[in-house]
């Protein structure tokens, strides 16, 4: 046999639920990151919405703000406080689901550490970015 044989190596079930932690954790994290980038678009969109009505000049017209599947015909003043009001929820989401990557990153890092100390090169544990 020659040096560069891959070992063979044990893995016992504590591994394999290390494992599958790794895997569930790193798709859970996946998705916290696109349900994150959806709410900053969304976020963009009250913030575009917001500018376009402090540009009008009638403060007489009615806007129509969308509540669920209704639009409902508010002043100039109430549908750019409920724009606000809407903006400061997605930041709070938005600040949330981070903290939440965050402490997944957190375990990932701890979980890769283990797993190479275990399984050195054996184990491929980095995201595949195709």
């Amino acid at each position: 046999m020659s040096k560069n044989a891959v070992e063979d190596v044990n893995v016992t079930f504590e591994d394999q639920q290390k494992i599958n932690k790794f895997a569930r954790s790193t798709n859970r994290m996946t998705e916290l990151k696109d349900e994150i980038e959806a709410k900053k678009k969304s976020l963009q969109n009250l913030e575009d919405a917001s500018d376009d009505i402090m540009m009008l000049d009638d403060d007489t017209l009615l806007i129509p703000f969308q509540i669920g599947d209704v639009f409902i015909s508010h002043t100039q003043e109430e549908t750019q406080e409920m724009l606000e009001n809407a903006k400061v929820l997605l930041k709070e989401e938005i600040k949330a689901l981070e903290g939440r990557v965050s402490s997944i990153q957190g375990v990932l890092a701890d979980l890769k550490i283990q797993l190479y100390a275990k399984f050195g090169n054996n184990i491929n544990l980095e995201a595949d970015d195709s």
